[in-house]
């Protein structure tokens, strides 16, 4: 039991006792009061203990001030803890800001002040639930129009759970909902002082958030835009988030505060302050240094002031509009602070089998197993017992300590794998996060972007996704691991199966309602070309589905870019394009890729795109919100919705496109894969590069790409330091080339920057290819072949615009000399024997793979007919095609034998009508315009190599019957084994 004595001494924040006559030479001064001996001491031992047994990590940027040293600056907290008001203090110590327990002085304008920290709850303030210092500064800001204050909302967690689990340990330990008591507080610090996050949000002007207030309208995207209780969801901030005691029952509306203090005339009408607003863009881990003298840690509420007694400084704060609007700021503050907490702790989870039992007996549940049972003849009871194995089949296991172990984990394992992690424009993703519900929707490269983009949005702060994973990571051991990092289960297939698809529509919307942020991989499977693929709309149709059922928070989407510079599966993708069957997934399989860590270099790129937000699409498509049953999963999209889920899924996948980052490694696989036997003299080599770079920064792709700043030679070495591409001494030169068996890896990564490079490339080929052409005859080719680059690459330049886009790329090409512009609007190569004619034809190269497809694919059509081939066999024929193209004459890239290309063309193919599809025997059938589409080939290809192709696709009746017989057996044994 602590004695009284001490209770006092330790728990009772100090009263200041020296106070500054009001003729101070300086009108603003902030310096530290003198207290008792005793009291200073243990102010100093307190932030000495405290500095060695909380190491808090920085969230987001430090509060950018500006010079004025007029302005008074006054952090504003949630909940009052001595703890946390030294925690901050050594913080701003640490990062050079404005001390936050130290006194604030301004004789100017009556204010005395023993600390610069608002506590909006505080234990003596329950008379009248407001914050007396926070009172005092509103009535000096109403009564001097001149006087200048910020507030600096700061966030602290103490650990990071948002869940409610049973364990003892946690329960005392983890950051949740509910406000700590000092017995909690004592052991957070002792437990949990390693665990702790600190974030200082963008700091606001007073003025400028009182004026928005009386007028009604917000003061920006990061200023407190939650002016009554009325204007925040009832599910956009946990029920427990707001205390019950920070704002009176009988709190006023906006608007009758308006009137009121509007009546008084107490505000200047020029109110507005210069926006202090920051964005918001890394993390920093920080340390607390050496412990540094910690004073005065100050309540707000303590013995009012002779300042505060005096008539001008508490003759507003008399009125009772003022109070009312005091209570209003108040109220703004803590929901603001409320929305911080809940993005970076996510919501208030039950546990997983309360989860399970909430999705059963919920209505739109209850009416799928009535229908299921009616369907399959059986009873209500095995339909529900079946739901219930759907659902536990699919719900994760969410726990903090497994996160934790993860977090701690990676950290390490990055190390081992790459060089670093470097993250681009996640600014953007924090400035959402409070308002918004997140769908993260990134492209799949590996099995590392599960726990990649997690641990890079736990590392800056913001509560972790939910991620939708194949039942084939299901394993054990493995499995629920992931399970407890927030992963949740869904089968590869189950179409047909409407019970299944009832419960995982239920559980998503179950999440999006809660505003629980998930994360999807959009293409459905890892790319192993390194291309986009086809995005698979199953699971953004389900989330457009429950946003139409019930709006809460508005739903956005994140389109995110991951880049490797080596990937662990390389090996393994190489062989399933070649036709080798891919393996099942198991934690020995695993495992064996993880022996290639110690070859595992370089570094790794995330890069979070534009995002898309869902009432946009909404509203180009006149979808109504609201549109469809709560309580039913089985009410189907219209027409309008279903087109709107089509025109997202292409938007996501070009806005990834435009996130992407050109790094060192896809400048040397697109430079030297480009080249004739794979290989430059080094100087040539550093030309390309450099050119490469020009083009790409003096006509960027997008605004959001990002290009490496790393010179040419920096590149080239990095490369060999990779081991990737080897350097050839020779007398006359150095020869750098691809080496050993890294040519078709390297194509992995030419792939993720193609779609930068391929208009370029195809205007370099139609210009290399025939000597001279005119612009006409240029722009008339690129708009019947465009359509088909775009499908494959997901382009976002518009058909309809394209001949000004197409213009501005020449432009580009003729201002770095790489093509020559003469009289008549003709275009020319340059002199036969110069360098810039050898840079064109390299830069030429590219294009000509996808058009060799195409090529070969329309050859194999008009070969065989008409009416003579389904969809499926085209693939597949074509997928043989390329095979054997690859290995007789590509030198074994597998850009030729990727049937998710193919499958691209063919659907560009039947989108722009050229061919027609029978919906019951998926029989192609065409006209003459498919040999018009070919006939386009020579201004690109070469006369020999359309030769081969055509030599290539000539197959007579018994090939074709035999090659799709043998495809058939494949395809049934593949089936059987899955089975």
């Amino acid at each position: 039991m602590i004695p009284k004595f001490l209770k006092k001494r330790i728990f009772k924040a100090p009263v200041s006792t020296d106070r500054t006559s009001e003729t101070d030479a300086s009108p603003i001064v902030t310096k530290p009061y003198a207290n008792a001996p005793i009291n200073q001491l243990y102010r100093k031992l307190s932030g000495q203990l405290l500095d060695v047994a909380v190491k808090p990590k920085l969230l987001g940027e430090l509060p950018d001030f500006d010079s004025d040293e007029q302005v008074l600056r006054f952090y504003v907290l949630q909940d009052y803890s001595r703890s946390n008001s030294i925690l901050i203090d050594l913080q701003t110590q640490e990062h050079n800001l404005p001390p936050a327990l130290v006194g604030v002085n301004d004789a100017a304008h009556n204010i005395k002040e023993n600390a610069a920290i608002i506590f909006l709850n505080h234990p003596s303030a329950k008379d009248n639930q407001l914050s007396p210092r926070l009172s005092r500064l509103v009535s000096a800001v109403l009564q001097y129009p001149e006087l200048k204050v910020r507030l600096v909302p700061v966030s602290i967690l103490w650990g990071r759970a948002p869940e409610k689990e049973d364990s003892l340990f946690k329960l005392l330990t983890a950051d949740n909902w509910q406000d700590p008591s000092i017995s909690k507080q004592l052991f957070n610090i002792g437990v949990m002082g390693r665990d702790t996050f600190v974030q200082f949000h963008p700091p606001q002007d007073l003025r400028t958030i009182i004026n928005d207030s009386l007028k009604g309208e917000s003061a920006g995207p990061n200023v407190f835009d939650s002016v009554s209780k009325d204007s925040v969801s009832k599910d956009s901030v946990s029920k427990d988030s707001v205390s019950k005691d920070s704002v009176s029952k009988d709190s006023v509306s906006k608007d009758s505060v308006s009137k009121d203090l509007a009546s008084k005339d107490l505000v200047s009408k020029d109110l507005v302050s210069k926006d202090l607003v920051s964005e918001d863009s890394s993390t920093k881990s920080s340390p607390a240094t050496d412990s540094q003298d910690t004073e005065s840690a100050t309540t707000d509420n303590d013995v009012k002031t002779d300042a505060e007694k005096s008539p001008s400084y508490t003759l507003v704060a008399a009125a009772d509009g003022n109070r009312e609007l005091v209570r209003m700021l108040q109220q703004q503050l803590t929901i603001y602070l409320d929305k911080q907490r809940a993005s970076m702790l996510g919501p208030d989870l039950s546990d997983r089998r309360n989860l399970v039992d909430k999705l059963v007996y919920s209505p739109a549940i209850k009416h799928a197993i009535e229908l299921e049972a009616a369907e399959k003849g059986t009873s209500v009871r095995d339909a529900r017992s079946q739901a219930r194995g759907y659902a536990n089949e699919m719900v994760n296991d969410y726990s903090h300590s497994i996160i934790r172990g993860f977090y701690k984990f990676l950290t390490w394992l990055w190390t081992q794998l790459y060089d670093g992690v470097e993250v681009h424009h996640f600014e953007r993703v924090r400035d959402l996060a409070t308002d918004y519900e997140l769908i993260y929707v990134p492209c799949h490269r590996s099995h590392v972007d599960y726990l990649l983009l997690s641990y890079v949005i736990y590392k800056r702060g913001l509560s972790i996704p939910y991620i939708a994973a194949g039942d084939n990571l299901d394993v054990p051991v493995l499995g629920p691991l992931l399970r407890g990092a927030v992963a949740f289960y869904i089968r590869r297939s189950f179409r047909g199966n409407a019970l299944y698809t009832a419960v995982l529509r239920e559980y998503m919307h179950t999440l999006i309602t809660r505003n629980t942020p998930i994360e999807y991989f959009i293409e459905g499977g890892r790319s192993r070309s390194g291309r986009l693929l086809p995005p698979k709309m199953g699971m953004l149709a389900m989330t457009v589905h429950s946003q139409l059922r019930q709006t809460n928070k508005p739903v956005v989407f994140i389109p995110t870019y991951i880049g490797y510079e080596r990937i662990m599966e390389g090996g393994t993708y190489i062989g399933e394009l070649k036709g080798k069957p891919k393996e099942s997934e198991s934690l020995i399989g695993l495992l064996k890729v993880g022996r290639k860590i110690e070859r595992i270099f370089g570094n790794v790129h995330l890069s979070f795109g534009t995002p898309l937000h869902l009432s946009d699409f909404m509203t180009k498509f006149d979808v109504p919100a609201n549109s469809l049953p709560s309580d039913r999963t089985d009410s189907p999209l219209d027409e309008k919705a279903s087109a709107m889920v089509d025109n997202i899924g292409v938007k996501v996948m070009q806005h990834i496109n435009k996130a992407a980052v050109i790094t060192p490694v896809s400048l040397l696989s697109l430079v030297l894969l480009s080249a004739p036997k794979a290989a430059l003299d080094e100087n040539s080599c550093r030309e390309q590069i450099a050119l490469y770079q020009g083009l790409a920064q003096q006509l960027p792709y997008a605004d959001d790409t990002v290009i490496t700043d790393m010179s040419p030679q920096e590149i080239i070495d990095y490369g060999i330091k990779l081991k990737l591409i080897e350097r050839t001494p020779h007398i006359l030169g150095d020869i750098i080339q691809v080496a050993g068996k890294q040519a078709a890896l390297l194509s992995y990564f030419r792939n993720n920057i193609l779609h930068v490079f391929i208009l370029l490339s195809f205007l370099s080929a139609l210009v290399a290819r025939n000597g001279r052409i005119k612009r006409s005859r240029l722009d008339s080719i690129a708009e019947q072949l465009y359509p088909f680059l775009q499908g494959e690459l997901f382009l976002y330049y518009p058909a309809h615009g394209l001949a000004e886009t197409l213009n501005k790329k020449v432009d580009s090409l003729l201002s770095h000399g790489l093509i020559v512009e003469l009289g008549d609007d003709t275009l020319s190569v340059p002199e036969s024997n110069s360098k810039r004619y050898q840079q064109l034809q390299v830069l030429a190269t590219p294009v000509g793979q996808s058009l060799e497809r195409y090529f070969m694919t329309l050859a194999l059509l008009a070969q065989q007919g008409s009416g003579n081939l389904t969809e499926s066999e085209v693939v597949d024929l074509c997928h043989l095609l390329g095979q054997r193209l690859s290995v007789l004459y590509a030198d074994d890239i597998p850009d030729f034998f990727d049937r998710a290309l193919f499958t691209s063309f063919i659907s560009a193919l039947t989108r722009l009508d050229y061919l027609q599809k029978d919906d019951e025997t998926g029989i192609l059938t065409f006209d003459h315009r498919i040999n018009d589409i070919a006939s386009h080939a020579k201004y690109v290809l070469t006369p020999d190599m359309m030769q081969i192709l055509q030599q290539v696709a000539s197959l007579n009746e018994e090939e074709i019957t035999r090659a799709i017989t043998e495809i058939s057996n494949k395809k049934q044994r593949k089936f059987g084994r899955k089975r």
